[in-house]
């Protein structure tokens, strides 16, 4: 029994989704090798790219870029996602008040943090270790500077 045409071009466009399939994947040796770790270049990109609101919802984290915009050389949207432009502005505010020594790479680590715990101790009532970690304590004081960092 000879298949319908419908059934062909099922089978036609099914066989071609295949060799592309095929294609893309690179059937040789070097797909059963063990992928290589990324380098630290690659995870620092991938770093930069992250969203880290810091638990600032995104109406307080648009706050937080109309600071930026105002007073650190933010350029970027006031979407409220705070992502490596809002934190590279941040960083610039933290080297020049708070102690920051790290680079200006948008990247939120444990330097970062300590500087915005110094700025968030300082007159937004954190009362936490200078300890690099985000926790629940640098997260409220975040907040209460969010709520009143734009007018």
């Amino acid at each position: 029994m000879r298949p319908s045409p419908l059934i062909r071009t099922a089978i036609s466009f099914t066989a071609a989704i295949g060799v592309a399939a095929g294609s893309l994947a690179g059937a040789s040796v070097a797909v059963s090798a063990p992928a290589a770790p990324p380098s630290a270049v690659t995870a620092r990109v991938d770093a930069t790219r992250t969203v880290n609101n810091l638990g600032l919802s995104t109406s307080e984290a648009k706050n937080v870029q109309c600071f930026l915009t105002d007073y650190w050389g933010y350029h970027g949207s006031f979407d409220g996602r705070l992502g490596s432009e809002s934190w590279q502005a941040m960083q610039r505010n933290l080297q020049a008040n708070w102690g920051y020594t790290g680079g200006i790479d948008g990247v939120v680590g444990s330097g970062t943090v300590k500087a915005l715990q110094r700025m968030l101790a300082d007159s937004w009532g954190y009362t936490g270790g200078i300890d690099g970690v985000a926790g629940s304590g640098t997260q409220a004081a975040f907040k209460r500077f969010a709520a009143r960092a734009c007018p």
